[in-house]
């Protein structure tokens, strides 16, 4: 038994305790979430460390008895999927503390609590990655909504309790309809092998021998979950309005791993529990995809509200994943959980920087910004590599992952690869017409001629009352530019993780790959 995901479970629990009886003491609260995340790093780091990509499929796992009379048990285990997921949370949370750290707060509201809601959310990510009992993965799934619902419906912008209520019921909703196919499953292996079992490992043994109209209703029971947590295009609506109102910290939790869960859920549950109903019912998702591409592209261009901006950038981004996971392709899948650890490293890094302006001229729209770059050069040139990251350039991070989902997609589904391509089009557009409209250019908006004294003043960058990044701030996206680089010309050991996990659920689904045959 490893205790090592055990102890990556109740540290941020723990953390958020703690932090939680601060809430009289902002900076001590402040202080001590940091250190409980970065102590989670650490032991996120040794589990890597632990783990041998050529080893067995499930690793340092334990398991303890719950609910005996039904069979349900405390299973905990990570692959490599899951394993690089985990780390992408340890990474990004301390990131979004210190990205938070000078947040002006609603009134009333204390950093204590917020800070607290941020490592209690941790542990539910965490536990969602790595439950490989499918009872316990749902108790997360359904769990790691509360903080999140507190997170922006306490902490969030003008209608925070709109789009808290909005995102709550749609992942509420979504999470009772698995619920139905949890216990279809239950029932389907008490009939199978004379006892109920929601075992991850033993379902799939089991539900491959199902006939295909079972398999296609409990498929769906899960499809509608996380489409629902990805978000797919038409079950998408709440995500503009949650990532717009959520406090940037959040926001960067929501985008870059909260909507995870759903792209993972794809490949741990639909595929191999289902795979039958996973191939006849992927030409459906593809079309979602594809239409999540180019609609979520076409939005982001028009919008005019910088956060709901970042949010329909990551409904793009997420059809590229769903049509490397439905595109039965090993580089197209390996690719595709690539863009998963990219888009939240890329997304979360636009994310702060979208806060980091709107910190400084107090709006979110679009058209209060212009001429940013002149007051402060050096956001605007971090806000660039964030945005040449979101479009996906060559060296940064995000153009091995689309290209290895669009080069592996396309021996088996050429038609939707060629429309996914638009999108990177429409990616260029979006990011770049952005850029230009805040940063570039003379001064112009009503925040930016606030803050130099009016139309017509002289811009004097040193005078003007706007500062660019302080010590803290290059501190925080340091890292995040870090990783860009490294992982633009450098993913291979993120790569040999993947690589196997996929290739397990792959031959599960049991579909031919024709790219791999070409290799061999």
């Amino acid at each position: 038994m490893s205790w090592t995901l055990i102890a990556l479970l109740l540290l941020p629990l723990v953390g958020s305790l703690v932090v939680a009886f601060l809430r009289g003491n902002d900076r001590l609260a402040k202080t001590v979430a940091l250190a409980f995340s970065l102590a989670e790093l650490v032991l996120a780091v040794l589990a890597w460390t632990a783990f041998d990509p050529g080893g067995d499929r499930l690793q340092l796992t334990s398991s303890a008895e719950w609910i005996p009379a039904f069979g349900v048990h405390l299973s905990f285990g990570v692959d490599g999927i899951a394993l690089v997921m985990i780390a992408l949370i340890a990474f990004l949370v301390p990131v979004v503390i210190g990205g938070s750290w000078a947040d002006k707060l609603p009134e009333g509201r204390s950093a204590g609590g917020f800070f607290a809601l941020l490592l209690a959310m941790q542990t539910g990510m965490v536990g969602v990655f790595a439950a490989t009992d499918v009872f316990v993965f749902y108790v997360f799934f359904e769990a790691v909504l509360v903080p999140m619902y507190f997170l922006i419906g306490r902490f969030g912008g003008p209608n925070r309790q709109y789009a808290a209520m909005k995102f709550f019921l749609y992942s509420l909703l979504g999470g009772l309809i698995m619920l139905a196919s949890v216990i279809g499953l239950y029932v389907v292996s008490a009939d199978k092998i004379g006892q109920g079992t929601l075992d991850w490992a033993t379902l799939v043994t089991i539900t491959r021998d199902l006939p295909l109209s079972t398999q296609i209703w409990l498929f769906l029971g899960f499809f509608v979950a996380f489409a629902i947590k990805a978000p797919l295009v038409p079950l998408h609506t709440w995500l503009p309005d949650a990532g717009a109102e959520a406090p940037v910290g959040a926001g960067v939790l929501l985008v870059g791993i909260l909507d995870k869960i759903g792209t993972f859920g794809f490949l741990r549950y639909c595929l191999p529990l289902f795979p039958a109903a996973s191939k006849e019912l992927a030409p459906l998702v593809l079309v979602l995809a594809v239409v999540g591409i180019l609609y979520g592209s076409l939005l982001a261009v028009g919008q005019s509200d910088l956060k709901r901006f970042v949010a329909y950038t990551s409904i793009a981004h997420f059809g590229f994943i769903a049509l490397g996971i439905f595109a039965f392709s090993s580089q197209a899948g390996t690719g595709a959980v690539l863009y998963m650890v990219n888009h939240g490293i890329s997304t979360g890094m636009l994310f702060l920087v979208v806060g980091m302006v709107m910190a400084r001229g107090g709006s979110r729209l679009i058209e209060d910004y212009g001429g940013m770059a002149k007051l402060t050069p050096v956001l605007g040139g971090l806000f660039f590599v964030a945005g040449l990251s979101s479009l996906a350039l060559p060296g940064t991070n995000s153009f091995v992952s689309e290209f290895l989902v669009l080069i592996g997609s396309y021996p088996n589904e050429p038609v939707y690869t060629i429309l996914a391509a638009v999108g990177m089009v429409l990616a260029a557009l979006y990011v770049l017409w952005l850029y230009q409209r805040v940063f570039q250019g003379p001064v112009r908006g009503t925040a930016m001629l606030n803050l130099v004294g009016g139309p017509g003043a002289a811009v004097d960058p040193e005078k003007a009352a706007v500062p660019d990044l302080n010590k803290r701030e290059l501190a925080v996206l340091a890292p995040l530019v870090a990783l860009i680089l490294v992982l633009g010309f450098y993913p291979k050991p993120v790569l040999d993780v993947i690589t196997p996990s996929v290739g397990a659920t792959l031959s599960e689904v049991g579909v031919a790959d024709p790219v791999a045959q070409e290799g061999k």
